[in-house]
């Protein structure tokens, strides 16, 4: 199949050489002209540079060029830059691949529903999307990685297990897009608040509470979504959990550490060098919290660390002296 990709960092990079192994027409699209030449040239990404993508795939900085003649869309942008993105696309009548992880501030939107939103449509049949525990840096190599899929129609669930399935790449259909999306994006959060914690102390009791507390919020809030809590317990919530906290190779856990070890939080993002998407997703998650009266801990110490100059160990120190309540699953 033709497939425009929007997005050429490590993650589109990765999939894209997926898709193009399993030996698809792949046009990968970025903004910045320079890298889509050196991408074009090189045939690997600077950050992965000891990869290169198969001659089925090629790199322009025209977006329509990309969208030209494409069946398929595969997105990996950053959320904060989805909305723009789909808007200057417009209305497409192709199945549209979500792979990026985020909640949209101010209207509380997960990603499928900004999508449908730029469409015009309640929930376009559409869109589908990619998730679950990840790193680009390992599927590149072609290690073992199991992820799921999800899309309000049957079909286009379908079609994204059929296009991204390998030997070591194993997609598993899940029918809750919402809960698929939900578990993404949140996750993030809790990764910066495990990066901030093992910074501070290294301690493995103290992650181990932070992600299975960080994992009861999740669960809490991702029903205002419509989602189902159990999904939670799968690829896309426990295992993108795990993933995310336990690694070095996930962004938002490094954001967190090097807080810990003293950085700003932009002198921690200009550190890494790629977006960190637990920043972004931090305000839409407290935001919807507040809105519905659902208490989240985690997210509001983590909010107050990034935006409002709180220490972390003060932080840590308020998370300790809530209430005890007896734990419910």
């Amino acid at each position: 199949m033709k497939i425009c990709y929007l997005g050429a960092g490590t993650w589109g990079f990765a999939l894209a050489s997926i898709l193009a192994s399993n030996g698809h027409d792949v046009v990968l699209w970025t903004r910045n002209p320079e890298h889509a030449h050196e991408l074009q040239k090189t045939r690997t990404h600077p950050k992965l540079p000891h990869f290169k993508i198969g001659p089925e795939a090629r790199f322009t900085n025209h977006l329509q060029e990309a969208l030209r003649g494409a069946q398929v869309l595969v997105e990996s942008v950053t959320s904060s830059g989805l909305r723009s993105v789909f808007a200057e696309i417009g209305r497409v009548d192709v199945p549209i691949i979500l792979t990026s992880k985020g909640i949209e501030q101010g209207t509380g939107f997960l990603l499928p529903e900004v999508i449908s939103d730029i469409l015009g449509v309640e929930k376009s049949p559409l869109i589908g999307c990619l998730s679950g525990p990840s790193h680009a840096e390992e599927v590149i190599q072609n290690f073992p990685t199991s992820v799921v899929c999800s899309a309000y129609d049957p079909q286009v669930t379908r079609l994204i297990h059929d296009l991204f399935s390998t030997p070591t790449f194993r997609v598993y259909p899940n029918s809750d897009l919402n809960g698929v999306c939900f578990g993404g994006a949140m996750k993030n959060i809790i990764a910066i608040a495990c990066g901030i914690s093992d910074g501070l102390s290294g301690s493995d009791n103290a992650k181990a509470a932070l992600m299975t507390r960080g994992l009861h919020e999740m669960r809490k809030l991702c029903v205002v979504k419509g989602a189902k809590p159990e999904t939670l317990n799968g690829l896309s919530g426990m295992g993108d959990l795990c993933v995310t906290c336990l690694s070095s190779h996930s962004r938002n856990y490094r954001f967190g550490r090097l807080i810990a070890e003293g950085f700003s939080p932009e002198g921690a993002r200009q550190k890494i060098g790629m977006a960190v998407e637990g920043i972004y997703t931090c305000v839409s998650v407290r935001e919807l919290g507040r809105k519905y009266g659902i208490p989240v801990p985690v997210t509001e110490a983590t909010y107050a660390i990034i935006f409002e100059g709180l220490n972390p160990k003060e932080a840590v120190k308020s998370l300790l002296m809530r209430t005890v309540k007896e734990e419910h699953l």
